[in-house]
């Protein structure tokens, strides 16, 4: 390489640097800004699961101590909440009000549950499930066997529990068998609980119906 191409070579690089240089110092401040955003994101994603992860642990003792103390109605019912768990509180209330042999405070809390459209889905069909089953013979029955059907189809929460409600309903209409072909169906639900099972196969016992017998 002779001397000349060596100089340019040089030149070409000392160039490039200031250029370099250049760019840096007109635009160095977006990297710095895009640090910066990315800690600061950081941080208050941090700060906000800290602050909801306080929040959940001070509802929790609140609901705990609420439960723990004589009267469990009145202390729910001064638990904050909103959301999901106001749900969840109506839900513990109506359990406390059913213990306290309180029907109507219990259907109230249920219903405060069931027609809420911002609850999860979950806690919406068990409470509209406990709630046709508190009313037992004093709903309409059109109301009823519409819940229950709604409550038994594929992919709801609590299928297999409100397929249980219908044979139950058919029992005490007299429908044996439209009863058993319910029972032996749940049988067949491979997401059957042991307990669910069992209190399956005691009802087809005692309607002298062999459980194993498909």
């Amino acid at each position: 390489m002779s001397e000349s191409d060596s100089f340019i070579d040089e030149v070409t690089e000392e160039v490039r640097r200031d250029r370099l240089f250049a760019l840096m110092r007109r635009y160095g401040w977006i990297g710095v800004l895009a640090v910066v955003l990315i800690v600061g994101g950081a941080g208050v994603n941090e700060w906000r699961k800290a602050r909801a992860e306080a929040r959940a642990q001070a509802f929790g003792d609140a609901v705990i101590a609420a439960m723990a103390a004589e009267d469990r109605a009145a202390a729910l019912a001064a638990v904050p909440a909103d959301g999901a768990q106001a749900g969840l509180v109506n839900m513990l209330t109506a359990a406390a009000m059913l213990e306290a042999d309180d029907p109507a405070a219990t259907r109230a809390a249920l219903q405060a549950v069931a027609v809420d459209a911002t609850q999860p889905e979950t806690l919406r069909a068990l409470a509209q499930l406990k709630l046709v089953m508190l009313q037992g013979a004093e709903i309409d029955p059109a109301l009823r066997d519409a819940t229950f059907s709604e409550l038994a189809a594929p992919g709801a929460p609590f299928r297999l529990l409100a397929i249980e409600q219908q044979a139950l309903v058919l029992l005490q209409a007299g429908d044996t068998d439209a009863a058993v072909a319910r029972l032996q169906q749940l049988l067949q639900e491979p997401e059957l609980t042991p307990g669910l099972q069992q209190r399956v196969a005691e009802v087809m016992v005692a309607l002298g119906v062999d459980p194993a017998a498909q």
